[in-house]
């Protein structure tokens, strides 16, 4: 499908872009095992009438150590099925022991909270179950909602937040879950770096000393991005023994990386066109084809000069307005939620964003992905990359560099990204804030 996109950058002169490297990774098949006998049978026929016939192998791995009661830290790549590495053993014991087997989710952000809980919802009714506590514990939710979650919550999302303010504090009102708590499961955990994760880990270990108050030991899960040192850093936060679960057995199309520098304007200067007009142009021949697109910025203020070129753009080519939108923090909730789910219907084909959909929220399996510069770190890149060429589905992701130092260095060099470690992620549970 990405062909024709492909075909034009290499054979059409009037875009304004030169290229710089491709970098192509292959297609893989997916290496899977069967589901392990204790998965509850309501919850594996609601997943196989969603096709799920049997699990990734890092999955079964995941899955199966978290219900021995090992903790865990998963960490493969976007897309690779993580939330049922965790979601089939919490949901397992929760649908067989009610609520002698509660269970605490944390996510960076309100927006993958409540992406979390809807897909959960999914499932719980696929099980015929509407009788099980599920529901996200945030500055947005209702007062009845909180006393509910307080008195009878089985499965409470929350962020790190919520549970340092305005559950830790108020142990005492959460008394059931507390002591009936069995797993607590940690998302995006590579984001709990510095000064901010330490903290975090402090935080978790007052949660330790609670349920021990009340009697519970629960089973930890983190899940992380790829990065360098993900069993260091789980061990870090969690201050427990930790299984690394980092082999991705799930599918994979090909993904073609494409590094573009904006075309000379002044070959004496060496200026070059401006990366966001260079996006503008780019951007009109994805707004022509069928294909769902993605463009990062980095910058909010970015972000709203390209949509609104995208839209100056889709009213020259008479293309719908509707097909196209922002996203990024500061949204109001329901706006997002809707554009969410344009991305999942395929009614939305392009999106502009900020990191805000870096994260895992669900927004379907998108076409081609344009980095309108460098994002920081080798991490950020991928996680964005990933956004792009879900299961067995050919992407392209276009590395758009701007004039930036660090942007022409990865033009030339590429190697940067593939050929070195990602990252690792630092914390220091004995850092205090001045």
């Amino acid at each position: 499908m990405v062909a024709p996109i492909l075909n034009a950058l290499h054979t059409h002169p009037d875009l304004p872009v030169e290229i710089g490297a491709v970098h192509t990774e292959p297609a893989r098949e997916a290496r899977t095992r069967p589901f392990p006998e204790w998965v509850h049978p309501g919850l594996r026929a609601a997943l196989e009438s969603k096709g799920i016939l049997s699990l990734y192998s890092h999955q079964h791995v995941a899955a199966q150590a978290l219900y021995e009661g090992r903790h865990v830290v998963v960490a493969t790549p976007t897309a690779s099925g993580k939330s049922l590495c965790f979601n089939l053993p919490v949901l397992s014991r929760l649908l067989a022991e009610g609520a002698e087997a509660r269970t605490l989710y944390l996510f960076p952000t309100k927006a993958l909270a409540r992406d979390q809980m809807a897909e959960l919802e999914r499932l719980l009714l696929g099980c015929g179950r509407n009788d099980l506590v599920v529901a996200v514990y945030d500055g947005d939710t209702p007062p009845a909602t909180r006393r509910a979650l307080r008195e009878s919550g089985d499965l409470v999302l929350t962020n790190p937040h919520m549970l340092h303010t305005g559950i830790l504090p108020n142990h005492t009102k959460w008394q059931g879950l507390f002591t009936a708590l069995r797993f607590v499961v940690i998302d995006e955990v590579h984001t709990l770096s510095g000064v901010y994760g330490s903290h975090v880990a402090n935080v978790l270990r007052r949660l330790r000393r609670i349920c021990a108050h009340y009697g519970s030991d629960p089973t930890f899960c983190a899940a992380s991005a790829t990065i360098s040192n993900p069993g260091e850093h789980a061990r870090r936060l969690l201050e427990r023994d930790v299984l690394v679960v980092d082999e991705d057995g799930s599918a994979r199309g090909a993904k073609h990386y494409v590094f573009l520098n904006p075309k000379l304007v002044s070959p004496l200067s060496g200026l070059r066109l401006p990366a966001v007009e260079a996006a503008r142009q780019l951007g009109g021949t994805l707004l022509q084809s069928d294909l769902q697109s993605i463009f990062f910025t980095r910058t909010r203020s970015t972000l709203e000069v390209l949509l609104k070129y995208l839209r100056d753009e889709a009213d020259r080519l008479n293309v719908d307005q509707e097909r196209l939108a922002g996203y990024r923090g500061g949204y109001l909730p329901e706006l997002r939620r809707r554009i969410e789910q344009g991305l999942r219907a395929g009614a939305i084909k392009t999106v502009v964003s900020t990191s805000a959909l870096e994260l895992g929220v669900d927004i379907g399996s998108l076409d081609v992905c344009v980095l309108v510069g460098y994002p920081g770190t080798v991490s950020s890149t991928f996680q964005r990359a990933g956004r792009v060429g879900r299961r067995t589905q050919e992407s392209l992701v276009l590395f758009l560099a701007r004039s930036f130092a660090m942007d022409q260095y990865l033009l030339a060099n590429p190697g940067y990204l593939f050929d070195q470690p990602r990252e690792a992620v630092a914390i220091d549970r004995t850092t205090r804030s001045s």
